[in-house]
């Protein structure tokens, strides 16, 4: 038998390699590359809305309760100039008793139309009996004298509470077919922006909007707040336009067709996150738009199975009026919350 002579430069090398491997299999184990943990963003949309009324501070201080990440509201803006939380525009006789106690006939006044002492008048509590707005949402506790809250408001109620994570996600609720009922998009935006800044939480805030010409104007002159860019496309409600041949006019000029899918469009538009109706997502796009560096959000998530199919899909977070369900469901899964939730009540 023959030995192989090896020179002593290339004993060196040898003797390096086993070093290398020998010191590997010694590292403690926080220094071996693990692969990351999947958190979940768990919104409480309109507060939790299927618990308390929406968009009240009650409904708000029941999701501090409960944990969630990220409170969702929506903004609009009264003729003083105040920005309150209220879904809709004008005044929906759904969910709004007026001083006499008795809920509205119709469609009341626009919001922008009153001021905030006037808007203060009317009782936003309860769902109205018996309406197609009260099946869906069996277990709501009604909070009668709730009245539709400051922006403001809810920012201190925070404070007061001690919780120092969690997030807000806020709508301009500004519409291209309706721009009689709201300040123009670039006024809006510009005073949600302020709003915040004077709140001293810009970096724990994001702005979203099915109207993307307001995402547009938050981008120039708040870059560092992130934007949040809705779709919806379902017969009912379409904001993207995809068979159109011109841009939709809630797409801030973008056309569906120049680029072939909405994450793409929200990439050229210099968004930061996809928020979808969940029925419309599937797993190649959340896949996609994770590709190109985007977050990707459904909503509104509220049935279990629904919530698992999402947490399936592989979204970065759940908007939800039931922010309870979806933390019932990260555990079987292996997920967590952005963060370990501490729940407490909210200091009213």
């Amino acid at each position: 038998m023959r030995f192989q002579r090896f020179s002593p430069h290339a004993c060196t090398r040898v003797g390096t390699v086993l070093l290398a491997l020998l010191a590997g299999l010694c590292l403690p184990a926080a220094a071996v590359a693990q692969p990351a943990e999947r958190t979940i963003d768990v919104q409480g949309h309109r507060g939790a809305r299927a618990l308390a009324p929406e968009n009240t501070l009650e409904s708000f201080a029941l999701a501090l309760s409960l944990g969630v990440t990220t409170l969702e509201l929506d903004i609009a803006i009264t003729r003083d100039g105040v920005l309150v939380i209220s879904h809709d525009p004008r005044l929906n006789p759904d969910i709004t008793r007026g001083p006499d106690g008795n809920f509205l006939a119709s469609h009341g006044p626009a919001i922008s139309s009153l001021s905030f002492e006037e808007l203060g008048r009317y009782d936003v509590g309860r769902i109205k009996p018996g309406s197609a707005y009260a099946k869906p949402y069996p277990e709501q506790r009604p909070v009668d004298g709730a009245r539709i809250p400051r922006l403001s408001d809810l920012f201190e109620m925070v404070k007061k509470s001690g919780n120092t994570q969690v997030r807000f996600a806020i709508e301009t609720k500004v519409s291209p077919l309706a721009p009689e009922l709201t300040l123009s998009p670039e006024v809006f935006a510009r005073a949600v922006v302020a709003a915040v800044r004077d709140a001293k939480l810009a970096p724990r805030t994001s702005i979203l909007s099915f109207d993307w010409r307001t995402l547009k104007t938050v981008q120039q002159e708040a870059p560092d707040i992130p934007t949040v860019y809705l779709s919806m496309q379902q017969r009912g409600f379409d904001n993207i336009g995809a068979d159109q041949a011109e841009a939709s006019p809630w797409t801030a000029g973008l056309r569906y067709r120049d680029h072939g899918s909405v994450p793409r469009m929200i990439k050229a538009a210099g968004g930061h996150t996809w928020s979808a109706f969940h029925r419309d997502l599937t797993a190649a796009k959340v896949k996609e738009a994770q590709a190109l560096g985007l977050q990707v959000l459904a909503w509104t998530v509220n049935e279990p199975s629904d919530i698992a199919n999402m947490l399936n899909l592989g979204v970065d977070g759940i908007v939800s009026d039931r922010p309870d369900r979806v933390f019932q469901a990260l555990g079987p899964k292996g997920l967590k919350p952005l963060w370990l939730p501490r729940p407490a009540p909210a200091a009213r």
